[in-house]
């Protein structure tokens, strides 16, 4: 059985030490027992995306949608390079870019148009994990005042990693573990959702459980699940989804991907692989 990891997660540090790695890095969570059953992988019948060819911006991957903004074009994965068999994703600033452990960024991809999110964060939030992609910041913005003003309060915890950082990241637990253990539980620079700035980490307005499971549940929980696709946001990693998506369950892990196509992947009960009919990442 494949090991599951945290796609994002602070909670390896802060549990285990308190303290971080130097450029204020964010840990990754430790291995967790999958035990939900493998999901249906059919739940959308799209024809896979040729690898091959081009993406065509002038066609959406999505059935009975409009055609979106030139930068929502999505990114199929393309052709497998040598690099550990981790696809190198050809357009990075793509919004709902598809970013997991078979597709990473290219090393030098630094989103052009990031901004500080007008959100309260928790203390321990470094400048860095304050930025967003400026259209995603707006979204994030938008989501937690409705949010407030259905009395739902929340706190962001972490958004944009830095390829750097994440790479400062991954040495550290090299240094620390080893490379094959540091692979159980951090992600390899490039494969971090964190560093498109289109996701961010959150947590409720008292602070507690940022990161950790038992945010799960809880009325802020609930709140996302129902309402985030409204502002253009999918719970990435969600439950019973683990074999697709590689990852444990996350409900604090936000993804902007577009109200469009958030709608469609919250209302079917999809992830993002799915979505592109990609290969299960745990296959």
């Amino acid at each position: 059985m494949a090991l599951l990891l945290s796609g994002c997660s602070e909670k390896i540090l802060f549990a285990k030490t308190n303290t971080e790695p130097s450029l204020g890095a964010s840990g990754e969570l430790s291995d967790t027992n999958n035990n939900s059953s493998e999901p249906n992988l059919s739940v959308q019948k799209r024809e896979p995306a040729d690898v091959n060819k081009p993406i065509n911006n002038s066609k959406p991957v999505q059935q009975n949608a409009e055609t979106p903004p030139a930068n929502h074009s999505p990114e199929a994965p393309p052709a497998k390079n040598n690099d550990d068999s981790i696809h190198v994703i050809t357009n990075p600033e793509s919004i709902p870019v598809l970013v997991n452990k078979q597709n990473k960024l290219p090393e030098s991809y630094n989103p052009q148009d990031l901004v500080f999110a007008d959100i309260p964060f928790v203390s321990h939030a470094t400048n860095e994990k304050r930025k967003m992609r400026a259209e995603a910041a707006t979204a994030i913005n938008q989501l937690f005042a409705g949010a407030k003003e259905q009395e739902i309060s929340l706190l962001g915890v972490s958004a944009y990693r830095s390829h750097a950082t994440q790479t400062t990241l991954f040495n550290y637990y090299v240094n620390k573990d080893g490379y094959e253990k540091a692979r159980t539980y951090s992600a390899l620079p490039g494969t971090s959702e964190h560093e498109t700035g289109l996701s961010i980490d959150v947590t409720g307005g008292n602070g507690k459980c940022a990161a950790e499971d038992c945010f799960g549940g809880t009325p802020e929980a609930i709140w996302l699940e129902t309402h985030a696709a409204e502002y253009g946001f999918i719970i990435r990693y969600p439950r019973g989804k683990e074999i697709i998506t590689g990852y444990q369950y996350e409900p604090w892990h936000l993804r902007y991907v577009g109200k469009e196509i958030a709608l469609e992947i919250m209302s079917n009960g999809i992830t993002l692989e799915e979505y592109y009919n990609a290969v299960p990442v745990n296959n």
